[in-house]
């Protein structure tokens, strides 16, 4: 559906600059027991991109998303990541390895503070022990020092420097949202995986994730991969777009082109086809 792209990467027409192949689901098939949840899909992510996934529930959108992250590991295909094939991990090991997500339904520690949660995703950088923690000192707290210079960071940059030292559990949605998403940014991956970032918000806080999403783009070359219902919102922030249903890919390519194709105006967007 969607012209063959230089393999090198190429520059976007609003000057955006899209790398080469950092990640490629080949063939790829998921079985829980007797049900089929992916059935034979293969599409790329490219270096810099953002990439949607998109389809109607059940679709098997968020267990390809597992499957992008380590999380679920398929019956066939493959995962073929910068080039090399990835086996069986587990998540720490996945996460060394540059890949951060959110989830769908908020994974936060709600007792502790904005801060604290966000420092949460510095812990593959924290390596000294915990006795050298605990005494904090020498190395144990220069290292602490530069983790907590980045947390602040991310902070900065997301905007919710009035919330630091307020425990999560009393933020509103929104927020809490935009708090897991400095979590993840705060472990400096190279692809970002976001589970419904716009799930549940008001048109503001929409515009809002929205804007920190093409920021992380833009500012921090971060490559995205993305579930999201809103198709406004895919339109406007993706890349390229592939479309799930009953655990079929039925399209793949540019946002125009999607929505230019029968199938999945019949599968999804409902749109009288003329």
């Amino acid at each position: 559906m969607m012209d063959a792209q230089p393999a090198e990467g190429f520059v976007t027409a609003d000057g955006r600059k899209i790398g080469g192949v950092v990640m490629e689901m080949k063939n790829i098939t998921l079985r829980f027991g007797g049900v089929v949840a992916i059935k034979d899909i293969s599409f790329d992510i490219r270096e810099g991109e953002i990439r949607a996934i998109i389809g109607p529930n059940g679709a098997g959108k968020s267990s390809m998303l597992n499957v992008i992250s380590g999380f679920y590991v398929p019956q066939e295909g493959e995962v073929i990541y910068k080039g090399q094939k990835r086996p069986p991990m587990k998540p720490y090991e996945v996460a060394r390895q540059g890949i951060a997500r959110t989830f769908q339904n908020i994974a936060l520690f709600e007792g502790m503070t904005v801060l604290d949660n966000v420092m949460t995703g510095r812990l593959n950088y924290m390596n000294t022990g915990l006795l050298s923690q605990a005494m904090w000192w020498g190395k144990s707290q220069r290292e602490e020092i530069e983790n907590r210079e980045v947390a602040e960071k991310i902070i900065d940059f997301l905007e919710i420097q009035n919330i630091r030292k307020t425990p999560v559990a009393r933020l509103p949605y929104g927020l809490k949202k935009r708090v897991e998403l400095a979590r993840a940014l705060a472990a400096q991956p190279s692809i970002l995986l976001l589970d419904e970032p716009m799930a549940g918000m008001n048109v503001e806080e929409k515009e809002d994730m929205s804007r920190f999403i093409l920021d992380v783009n833009d500012e921090f070359g971060t490559t995205i991969a993305l579930i999201e219902h809103d198709m406004g919102v895919v339109m406007d922030l993706s890349d390229r777009v592939v479309v799930m249903d009953y655990g079929r890919k039925i399209g793949d390519g540019t946002p125009d082109e999607v929505r230019n194709n029968q199938e999945v105006i019949d599968a999804y967007l409902g749109v009288a086809h003329d």
